[in-house]
């Protein structure tokens, strides 16, 4: 069986994007201080980024929901998660 790359995984789930009102907001300034930066690596979704200039960059439009992020961050307060309002996030589905 061919591995699938995450773009064909996520591909099969439904996103309804709650464009109003972001589910998960990054404190950037806290991120900047971080050295490790795990959530470029634990995102399952792969939404974390780290660019050249050290500032993390987030997308939560393909926001998987399994907080994994918040979990994993070492540092208090840098990233404030929370379900998404009703109707809104992601609908898993199967191929």
């Amino acid at each position: 069986m061919k591995k699938l790359s995450i773009e064909q995984l996520l591909g099969v789930d439904k996103f309804m994007v709650d464009d109003a009102e972001a589910h998960i907001v990054l404190n950037k300034e806290i991120c900047a201080t971080c050295a490790a930066k795990p959530c470029t690596w634990a995102c399952p979704a792969c939404l974390y980024t780290c660019r050249q200039d050290g500032e993390i960059s987030f997308d939560y439009a393909g926001c998987l929901e399994c907080g994994t992020c918040r979990l994993i961050c070492p540092s208090p307060g840098a990233i404030n998660w929370r379900y998404p309002r009703g109707a809104c996030g992601v609908t898993f589905r199967y191929g």
